[in-house]
């Protein structure tokens, strides 16, 4: 049996929208800048996409930015903000458990002239909405945290961050590539002044996205040329992308939601019957298919591993970050301490995602894990001891604070 458990990685394409994309690679294909017919059906198809993404989060059409993705979007924002105020402040406020493009965009931020503070989480991932309020000074021109955790699942409370910005005179912007279409959003209710979505995360095409910039904000380009995107991101526009991403967008439903809820709260119950595992993320306010459990006395690679033997794909952590040794930023934020953290794995449904996949990944699992610990070095002469726990788990009592990053 074939499983695909990183959801949270990138999702399969629907067909439909497939379908909906065919006709501009080989029919509808012209430049959506040439003013010919082929031209003009590409920038109508452009301007429809548009459209509809824009009323899926009660933005205008004119609000919305196509990008290549999540993490062109983010650096638009941070960066094209950051330069467009440089007269008002310098100061950028982000949490700790941000997506890796948006802590190396702030990382290149703070060398070249700007101040970054990084905001603590709590033990679910959450920031503390009074330590935002005091971490705001005069200087600060931008807010950055984001709807729902990539790697534990926690939805962050944003609406209450963009009053406070709002209330301080500060942008807030936030990235909702994983929680858009999961979650409803309302730019203007929710105080948003700039978001980030993109496709390939709800069953849309990979290398597009948008970013959702609020009618009246001024931000600097960093793409350079034609003057595509009302000036703000030069390039010919990927038009079967657009197309599909606003399909993807348009496709969600009610009941898929309720079904990725239910397999996942399944899920979450039957894997923490395994003796030494604990949930990270909040138990409650969660996206729908996400879980995030730690393994205690085995390595979460050795456990990936064996599980994708068995025909199941499921993530360590980040996608984006895969390929490092070290452990999670996210798991270190939230306290776990190195060892558990890298005996973690992220489980990602989508509205695929069948109870017959989820009772063979509980079936393989407990037993990968039984043998992995057989074998553990971690766990020879070794008891699972409160003080074992207290040992290996910060304590997340302490009130939350903030610290600059860089």
């Amino acid at each position: 049996m074939q499983v695909y458990l990183d959801n949270g990685a990138t999702t399969k394409l629907d067909e439909s929208v497939l379908e909906e994309m065919r006709p501009c690679f080989d029919i509808k294909y012209g430049n959506a800048s040439s003013l010919h017919k082929f031209g003009r059906e590409a920038r109508s198809a452009i301007d429809k996409s548009r459209k509809v993404i824009a009323d899926s989060i009660n933005a205008e059409p004119d609000e919305i930015i196509f990008t290549s993705g999540g993490t062109e979007s983010n650096n638009l924002a941070l960066k094209g903000i950051a330069f467009a105020n440089k007269h008002r402040g310098d100061h950028i406020i982000i949490s700790k458990i941000e997506h890796d493009c948006v802590l190396n965009a702030s990382r290149w931020l703070s060398k070249n002239g700007f101040n970054v503070t990084m905001l603590d989480v709590d033990k679910y991932g959450i920031v503390d909405p009074q330590a935002l309020k005091k971490a705001i000074t005069n200087r600060t021109i931008l807010v950055s945290i984001m709807h729902a955790n990539n790697e534990i699942g926690t939805v962050l409370p944003i609406e209450e961050y963009g009053s406070i910005c709002r209330e301080k005179n500060v942008l807030f912007h936030t990235d909702a590539c994983q929680s858009y279409t999961k979650i409803p959003i309302d730019v203007k209710s929710m105080n948003i002044d700039l978001m980030t979505l993109n496709a390939h995360k709800i069953h849309g095409p990979k290398g597009v996205g948008c970013l959702f910039i609020r009618k009246g904000i001024k931000i600097t380009p960093i793409a350079h040329g034609g003057g595509h995107e009302f000036n703000l991101r030069s390039g010919t526009e990927n038009v079967p992308g657009i197309v599909g991403f606003a399909k993807a967008s348009a496709l969600h439903k009610k009941q898929d939601i309720q079904k990725m809820t239910e397999l996942r709260d399944y899920l979450i119950k039957r894997l923490l019957k395994i003796p030494e595992t604990q949930l990270n993320g909040h138990p409650e306010k969660r996206l729908c298919n996400n879980a995030s459990i730690s393994f205690h006395f085995i390595e979460g690679e050795s456990l990936l591993m064996h599980l994708d033997m068995q025909g199941i794909a499921v993530s360590t952590g980040s996608a984006c970050s895969s390929h490092s040794l070290e452990p999670s930023h996210v798991l270190l934020a939230i306290g776990l301490k190195h060892e558990i953290a890298h005996g973690t794995i992220r489980f990602t449904l989508s509205k695929y995602t069948t109870k017959q996949e989820i009772d063979y990944t509980i079936s393989k699992v407990n037993e990968i894990v039984n043998k992995l610990r057989e074998i553990s070095p971690l766990k020879k002469g070794m008891k699972y001891t409160k003080e074992y726990k207290d040992e290996h788990h910060h304590s997340h009592d302490e009130e939350t604070g903030h610290h600059p990053v860089f």
